[in-house]
């Protein structure tokens, strides 16, 4: 009868101290993330001390903004990873990609492998103004092409939020979902914190990302969660062992 009471736990402390991260932009310079080899040395020690065990960075593939190559990116992460070792920064992390579904997707996956989480799932993310007008087409493709979609933050597009049944057909169409771990303390806003909830109390959820980009993220991992959907937020948390490599 007291759990209206009971006070919400702080998000760090759902990590559980071997939380495997697949989404964040920590290679310097690389993008709309860390901008120095020094603010990727805080963020990789922030990651540590809050109980990361591993994770997996994913600069930005876009053709308009972010026009990444996997050559820039594992050239990126090989010096990075020397830098961090000198500096006895020693949790391991690898490197992969968060593609954007454009006009230009498609060729990324049609003209060379991608650089994926793990063997064949690859993270994608679309615009937060509309979705695609051949969505579906290219994650029918790309599934063709071998690979398996794990959609980026799928709370954080408004579009959506008014038409549900939209996030069904998205699974349908063998669309693996992402949490932004800072949805859950409402840092994004209360429409996405809302959203969130929904999707995880329906357990439409697979995985968890941190997409820390700075230190306003990290420090948002001090604030206590604002849904109340504890144990499916763990479960997804957890779910994460899968990429450990």
């Amino acid at each position: 009868m007291f759990s209206f009471f009971k006070s919400k736990p702080y998000l760090k402390d759902l990590l559980g101290g071997n939380y495997i991260d697949i989404h964040s932009h920590l290679l310097p310079g690389i993008d709309d993330g860390a901008k120095t080899f020094s603010d990727t040395k805080k963020l990789a020690v922030s990651f540590q001390e809050m109980g990361f065990s591993q994770f997996i960075t994913t600069p930005h593939i876009s053709h308009y903004i972010w026009n990444n190559s996997p050559e820039i990116i594992i050239e990126n992460h090989a010096a990075t990873k020397l830098l961090l070792q000198k500096e006895t920064i020693k949790i391991p992390f690898q490197a992969a990609a968060e593609y954007f579904i454009d006009d230009k997707f498609e060729s990324y996956f049609k003209d060379a492998k991608l650089l994926t989480l793990k063997d064949n799932y690859v993270l994608v993310e679309m615009s937060y103004m509309n979705a695609p007008v051949q969505l579906y087409k290219t994650l029918f493709d790309l599934q063709v092409a071998g690979y398996t979609p794990v959609l980026a933050h799928p709370e954080r597009y408004l579009f959506y939020h008014k038409n549900f049944d939209e996030y069904h057909k998205l699974k349908k169409a063998g669309c693996l979902f992402q949490l932004n771990l800072l949805s859950a303390v409402g840092y994004y806003g209360t429409r996405i914190t809302k959203m969130a909830e929904q999707l995880l109390k329906k357990g439409m959820y697979d995985f968890a990302g941190s997409d820390v980009h700075h230190k306003n993220h990290i420090e948002a991992f001090n604030e206590k969660i604002k849904i109340d959907e504890n144990s499916a937020l763990k479960e997804v948390i957890e779910n994460n062992q899968f990429f450990k490599f």
